[in-house]
């Protein structure tokens, strides 16, 4: 497999506390380390996590986007995904990990939402 590259750009959400982080590229084991260290120097009460343009995560992927759940939950702070396609959708089925998640199609009503 290549070394695909995976951008994040990190931009305020709408509302007052939230953080958009959109992502372009699958997320891997070789190239997760920026994303990770993002979420964790993040401090805002409501993190989007943009996938619309993430075509698939692997086991490292899928373990980072935990991670994110996990320090978001235990801080009560909330974490969104917007545009999750159907194979990584299937990918957190799979692993169990789906009901973690609060899912949205758009990044607009991910916004709406709030917490």
């Amino acid at each position: 497999m290549p070394q695909e590259p995976l951008t994040i750009q990190d931009a305020p959400g709408a509302r007052d506390g939230q953080r958009v982080l959109t992502l372009s590229g699958p997320i891997l084991i070789n190239n997760l380390f920026d994303f990770q260290a993002r979420v964790r120097g993040n401090s805002s009460p409501n993190l989007i996590l943009d996938l619309t343009a993430v075509p698939y995560v692997d086991s490292a992927g899928i373990g980072a986007l935990v991670g994110a759940y996990v320090s978001h939950e235990k801080d009560g702070r909330s974490l969104a995904l917007v545009g999750v396609n159907s194979r990584v959708r299937a990918a957190l089925q799979v692993t169990h990990v789906e009901s973690f998640f609060r899912f949205f199609t758009t990044l607009p009503e991910a916004e709406q939402a709030g917490r």
